[in-house]
């Protein structure tokens, strides 16, 4: 079973790699052909395409780091590093696409030609190179991780914008609309900046250690208190280590003390089948402290 999670993990990290490689030269060459045309919009397709490189890196690090066992030091392990890196990346988002907002503002007062003919070529080139390394990028874990799900998310909207400057290129040939690049730059970063907010609220809640928002603390107490031995439950902690791998600790009361053992064991069993939580540090206690009594 270890051998063949190890086959699937470099199996994904190949994957990774060749997407890493493809962004990378996309991005020199939207770069280059941006500044031939004189378009923004091209420009900030780079930009955004190089952080999808930058997203993927920082998926490939973070989940290598992240599969290190734990040690004495570091008792939950290393999973966090992968939202560390969702943070670094999220930030990077946010900042790039400040940056694109300001230039187009720039660029509206004082505006230049653009070649539309070359803003169609190199963004219909980039369109199909988006829909490869999305593809890549989900068939390499954006189910399970939070890190490679945004990259995905990154390649499938870089796709998206790329149709955007496809359109800008063809307004851009037929009605010399050169505004339509400053409004697409606009567009994209918007969209951008949307993403990596939404990124950065998830791995900020995550390392503040947050109750994770498709748990419900009443839910789980009604659930638990249900269970024939449960009085009261109460000092209730759920948080995540990384995307998915909850923690959980709680104060029990017991209808009967001499039932512990079997009452933790049912407690355990009910918290990892329907909440998919199983690291759970429970504690039988003799009598309400606080809030706790079962309703």
């Amino acid at each position: 079973m270890a051998h063949a999670h190890a086959h699937n993990f470099e199996s994904n990290s190949k994957k990774l790699y060749i997407a890493i490689i493809i962004n990378v030269i996309l991005t020199l060459f939207q770069i280059v052909g941006g500044i031939m045309a004189g378009s923004l919009s091209l420009l900030a397709d780079a930009l955004h395409n190089f952080s999808d490189a930058g997203a993927i890196i920082i998926a490939v690090i973070a989940r290598r780091i992240g599969n290190k066992p734990a040690s004495s030091r570091m008792t939950f392990g290393y999973k966090r590093a992968e939202i560390i890196g969702t943070l670094i990346n999220s930030v990077s988002l946010i900042a790039v696409g400040i940056y694109l907002i300001a230039e187009s503002i720039d660029r509206y007062f004082n505006p230049q030609p653009v070649d539309g003919w070359i803003v169609f070529a190199v963004a219909g080139i980039a369109l199909i190179i988006d829909i490869a390394t999305a593809l890549l990028t989900y068939s390499s874990g954006a189910k399970d991780n939070l890190n490679i799900r945004a990259a995905f998310i990154h390649n499938v909207s870089d796709a998206m914008a790329s149709v955007a400057v496809i359109i800008a290129g063809i307004l851009i040939i037929y009605f010399q609309w050169y505004v339509v690049d400053l409004i697409t730059t606009a567009i994209i970063s918007v969209y951008v900046i949307y993403h990596g907010a939404i990124l950065l609220r998830k791995a900020i809640l995550i390392l503040m250690e947050a109750t994770p928002e498709e748990i419900d603390i009443d839910t789980i107490k009604a659930a638990v208190c249900k269970l024939e031995p449960i009085k009261s439950m109460e000092h209730v902690h759920v948080w995540e280590i990384s995307d998915k791998r909850y923690m959980f600790t709680a104060n029990l009361i017991l209808v009967d003390k001499d039932q512990s053992e079997a009452a933790l064991r049912l407690v355990k069993r009910c918290l990892a089948t329907e909440f998919n939580i199983e690291h759970t540090t429970l504690e039988v206690i003799d009598k309400i402290q606080d809030n706790g009594q079962c309703a």
